[in-house]
């Protein structure tokens, strides 16, 4: 579909390119993206699986810095054991939210747990970074996990929503953001019609699961849809679908992403790869492994 035959809502329609991390798992990463580097404050957001690990294998991401970021993976399926250079140990689990700030520099690591490996394990999810405004680039690194139970719920006809960090249908997130927000798991019914959140100029729908129908076109899973800023479409499930809303305020200026690095500064990241390199970072207790910094990007 060419950019002119866009609905009236839609700026922009973005698809995502398949990236293998080996083992059978593959991850859609749809942000960053050449022609949209950011909505709201979301600067990355990877689609992950859904796989079904066999027995003996499973996730290993080895401890890897941060900087200039909030992250949050939430899973549909499955689990993810987070270690980092705090000294947190903590499994996520379906509908849960780990929310991890980088600030100034943190570490950590994801796996899956010896337990599960041994038998093979599902995992399915969104894995999203949110860029912090200039003024909290540099705050100290934080880490709070929010059970699901903990996250504020939304009924609507045929549809429920769970509503991961911000603000949005009058309700609040007790995860920490520092710029107005919204990320809402929406879980709809074959017909279900969803309006998304009033208040915020930038704005996206990600079919995670399922077909939905929006100003007389249909998208499928696997497509997020850009709105334009003064949009409010009314969004249609075609069966049983599953959509992540989000979007925030504009960016308070662009953002450099290298590697695992966010800054509104070149030379920050330029000193954040001096330190990894170096290993004049936080190490996560009980890992000896680490990922290199990568050469030639």
């Amino acid at each position: 579909m060419s950019e002119a035959q866009f609905p009236d809502s839609v700026d922009m329609l973005i698809t995502p390119r398949m990236r293998d991390l080996g083992e059978g798992f593959t991850v859609r990463r749809v942000l960053p993206y050449a022609k949209r580097r950011h909505v709201g404050p979301f600067v990355f957001f990877d689609h992950m699986g859904p796989v079904q690990f066999a027995p003996g294998q499973g996730l290993d991401v080895r401890p890897h810095p941060h900087i200039g970021l909030a992250t949050v993976t939430y899973l549909f399926e499955g689990e993810i054991m987070h270690r980092d250079s705090l000294g947190v140990v903590q499994p996520i689990r379906p509908g849960d939210v780990n929310w991890m700030v980088a600030g100034r520099g943190i570490a950590h690591s994801e796996r899956t747990r010896a337990e599960l490996r041994q038998s093979g394990a599902p995992l399915h999810g969104i894995q999203s970074w949110f860029a912090l405004p200039k003024a909290y680039e540099e705050t100290e690194p934080t880490f709070h996990h929010h059970p699901a139970t903990s996250l504020p719920e939304i009924e609507k006809p045929g549809v429920r929503l769970r509503l991961i960090a911000g603000s949005a249908f009058g309700a609040t997130s007790p995860a920490q953001t520092f710029a107005p927000m919204f990320y809402l798991d929406a879980q709809m019914s074959n017909g279900a019609t969803l309006p998304l959140p009033d208040g915020y100029e930038e704005q996206a729908v990600y079919v995670a699961i399922g077909e939905v129908q929006l100003d007389g076109q249909v998208y499928g899973e696997g497509t997020m849809l850009v709105l334009k800023p003064e949009a409010r479409p009314a969004i249609t499930a075609r069966g049983a679908a599953r959509l992540m809303l989000l979007g925030g305020a504009p960016l308070d200026g662009e953002r450099n992403l290298w590697w695992n690095f966010v800054s509104s500064s070149k030379e920050r990241i330029e000193q954040a790869k001096a330190d990894w390199r170096s290993e004049n970072w936080p190490k996560v207790p009980g890992e000896t492994e680490f990922i290199p910094l990568p050469e030639g990007m």
